[in-house]
C-alpha cells in the first residue's frame, strides 16, 4: 500500500559490498548503465567504506544492499548483515559468481533464518538479462514495501475505522496502487478540501485511474466495483460450461485450466483475489518460486491468466444459494441475481476463525486483525505484536510483521509447532531475534480507549494471567464458506464439504444419487465439485489447491462428456 510521501531530495542508492574487485567492478558498471539515471550506485569493499561513500553521496536511501560471497569475499555473509544493520529496510541480496557452488548451502541457511532476502548471480558481461531480471525483481519487491508513487486510488478516512482498513486491505490485495491520508491530518484535510466535499461521509473514496474522477462517501463493495467499471451485467439466459465460486487458488486453478481449455467460465468472487493465500507476505514454498513469492502477486497473476484465456469475472457479489433443475445448476447471488451452469466448482474456502472473547470483538480493525492483513503491516512499527496461531499462516504472519513491529510474539496453545508448522519456518522464527515463541498460552482479554492498547495473557498450565501492551493478529484456524449450502450439499459437522469416496460411508446425508461411484472432487450433487479449502480432507497448501482445481476441470470435462451423451 501506498501512502502519500515524497522521496528524500538525496535519492535511492544501490549498494555493492565486495573485496573480489572484479565482482564489484563488474556489477557496480551494470548497475550504473541500466539505473543509474533513477538510483545513485556505490560501491565498496566493506561496511565502512560503504558508509563513507553513502555519506559523501547525501545519505540516500538505500533500496538494496548486494553483497559479495565466494572465494574472494568468504565472509561476505557477515559482511552483508553488519552494512544491512544500518540499513533495515533494504533488501538483503547475496552476489555470487556462476558456477560457485559451494556458496549455496550458507545462502540457502541464510534465508531460512530471515538474514538475507535473496541472492543473484553477478553479471557475466555487458547486458547481462539475467541479471538484470533478477534485479528488477528486487526493486520491485523494495517498491512494494515504500510509501509513495502512483496512486490510482486514494481514500480518506481514520485509520482505525473497520471500514476504510477493510477497503484498504481489499485494494492492497488486489494491487491496486492505493493512497491513504487519515481524516485529521493536514494532508487529509487539504485533499477533502480540493474534492470539495464538506461534512464527509468517511471513508472517501477517490477513483483516479478513470476518464473522469470519482469520489465516493462511505462506499459499499457493490459502488466501488461499479465505480470500478467491474460491475458488468450478468445474461440470467446464458448457460455457462462452469460457474467457479471464489477466486482463491483452487478457484483461479479451476478457472484458468478451464477457459485454457476452451469451456465458458464464470468466474464469482465477493472479495480479493487469492483468498487467504493472498494476503501472504511471502509463500517460500510454491514450486517454481525458489526465492519465493507474495500471495498478492501470485494471485494477481493467476488472476491475469485466466481473464486472458476468457474467464469472465463478477466481482462483490456473493452466492446465496444453489439450486439444481433438469441436469441444470442454478447460483442465486446475493443481489438478487443469478447465473446458470452446466458445472459448478465451488472453491469458497474457508474464513478465520474468531477469537471468541467478547471484549476483543469492539477492536477488530482497530488493534485485533484477522488473517495477516497485510495493509495493517506499516503501522505495527515500534509496537509489540502478538500472533495467535501454530500454522503456517501465523508464522509467515509473524515473520513478515518482524520487518516493521519492534517485537513480535507468537502465542500457541499446544506445547510444540511440530506437528501444525512446516520446519523451514519453524527454524526461521527461533532465528528472528524480534520473535519470541510462548507455548501453552491463550488470549483472555484486553483492553484499550480507542485502539487496542493492552492483551491479557494466560498461562493454560497454571491459569496465571498477565497483561502486556500490544496489538493481535489472529489465525486460529478456519471455517469454512458453506452456510448457503446448508441442506444443499453433504457437509462434516464442522461445515466443510463431502466429495468422493466420503459420501458413500453411513450416515452420510442427502444420500448420493447415481449408481456411478462419486468422483473424487465430486459434492452430493452430480456436476458440482469441490477445490481447496472449502473440501473435507484439503492440504491446506497453496499448491494443492490450485492441483485441486485443475483436477476439477479434468472432472467438468468427463460430467459434460455424459451430458452430451445422454442427449
Amino acid at each position: 500500500m501506498h501512502h502519500a510521501q515524497d522521496q528524500p531530495e538525496s535519492g535511492t542508492a544501490l549498494v555493492v559490498v565486495a573485496r573480489d574487485d572484479g565482482m564489484r567492478t563488474a556489477t557496480t558498471r551494470e548497475l550504473e548503465r541500466r539505473y543509474g539515471s533513477d538510483y545513485r550506485v556505490v560501491g565498496g569493499t566493506g561496511h565502512g567504506e560503504v558508509e563513507t561513500a553513502l555519506h559523501a553521496a547525501g545519505d540516500p536511501l538505500v533500496a538494496v544492499l548486494l553483497g559479495a560471497l565466494g572465494e574472494g569475499d568468504p565472509d561476505g555473509l557477515d559482511v552483508l548483515r553488519t552494512c544491512h544493520a544500518g540499513h533495515p529496510g533494504a533488501v538483503a541480496v547475496a552476489l555470487v559468481r556462476w558456477g560457485d557452488f559451494a556458496t549455496a548451502r550458507p545462502i540457502f541457511e541464510a534465508i531460512t533464518v530471515g538474514q538475507l532476502d535473496r541472492w543473484v548471480y553477478a553479471p557475466q558481461g555487458r547486458a547481462d538479462e539475467e541479471f538484470h531480471r533478477s534485479v528488477t525483481e528486487v526493486l520491485d519487491e523494495w517498491s512494494s514495501r515504500q510509501d509513495g508513487g502512483f496512486e490510482a486510488v486514494r481514500i480518506v478516512g481514520d485509520r482505525w475505522d473497520p471500514h476504510a482498513q477493510h477497503l484498504r486491505d481489499q485494494m492492497t490485495r488486489n494491487r491496486i496502487p492505493l493512497g491513504f491520508y487519515e481524516a485529521g491530518t493536514p494532508g487529509g484535510r487539504a485533499l477533502l478540501a480540493d474534492l470539495g466535499v464538506e461534512q464527509p461521509r468517511l471513508p472517501v473514496v477517490v477513483v483516479r485511474f478513470k476518464p473522469e474522477q470519482t469520489v465516493l462517501q462511505a462506499p459499499s463493495d457493490l459502488e466501488v466495483a461499479e465505480a470500478f467499471g467491474l460491475f458488468d451485467p450478468l445474461d440470467p439466459d446464458a448457460v455457462h460450461d462452469v460457474v467457479v465460486v471464489g477466486a482463491g487458488p483452487a478457484g483461479l486453478g479451476a478457472s484458468v485450466y478451464a477457459a485454457s481449455e476452451g469451456l465458458d467460465t464464470l468466474q464469482l468472487e465477493c472479495e480479493a483475489v487469492g483468498g487467504q493465500a493472498g494476503t501472504s507476505s511471502l509463500i517460500r514454498n510454491y514450486l517454481g518460486f525458489p526465492t519465493g513469492v507474495s500471495g498478492s502477486r501470485l494471485a494477481f497473476s493467476a488472476y491475469q491468466q485466466a481473464w486472458a484465456f476468457g474467464t469472465r469475472f463478477s466481482f462483490m457479489r456473493s452466492a446465496a444459494s444453489l439450486s439444481t433443475e433438469d441436469g441444470l445448476h442454478r447460483v442465486a447471488l446475493g443481489d438478487g441475481s443469478a447465473v446458470r451452469a452446466r458445472t459448478v466448482v465451488v472453491a469458497t474456502g474457508a474464513a478465520w476463525r474468531r477469537i471468541g472473547v467478547p471484549e476483543l470483538e469492539a477492536f477488530t480493525g482497530r488493534g485485533v486483525f484477522y488473517g495477516a492483513a497485510v495493509s495493517e503491516a506499516p503501522a505495527m512499527a515500534g509496537r509489540h505484536v502478538f500472533v495467535v496461531g501454530g500454522g503456517n499462516s501465523a508464522g509467515q504472519a509473524a515473520v513478515y510483521l518482524s520487518r516493521y513491529a519492534e517485537k513480535v510474539t507468537l502465542l500457541v496453545r499446544r506445547s510444540s509447532l511440530t506437528e501444525t508448522m512446516s520446519d523451514y519456518l519453524i527454524r526461521e522464527l527461533v532465528a528472528l531475534p524480534r520473535v519470541e515463541i510462548r507455548y501453552r498460552v491463550q488470549v483472555a482479554g484486553g483492553r484499550g480507549s480507542d485502539v487496542l492498547e493492552t492483551v491479557v495473557l494466560r498461562d493454560l498450565d497454571t491459569g496465571a494471567e498477565d497483561e502486556e501492551p500490544g496489538m493481535l493478529f489472529v489465525m486460529i484456524g478456519s471455517e469454512p464458506r458453506t452456510d448457503w449450502l446448508v441442506g444443499t450439499l453433504a457437509r462434516d459437522r464442522w461445515g466443510f464439504l463431502l466429495t468422493g469416496a466420503a459420501l458413500t460411508g453411513d450416515g452420510v446425508a442427502p444420500a448420493w444419487p447415481l449408481d456411478r461411484p462419486p468422483a473424487l472432487l465430486e459434492t452430493s450433487t452430480p456436476g458440482v465439485f469441490a477445490a481447496g479449502d472449502v473440501r473435507q480432507g484439503s492440504v491446506k497448501r497453496v499448491a494443492s489447491a490450485v492441483g485441486e482445481g485443475a483436477l476439477a476441470v479434468t472432472l467438468v470435462h468427463a460430467h459434460l462428456a455424459s451430458l452430451a451423451a445422454a442427449r
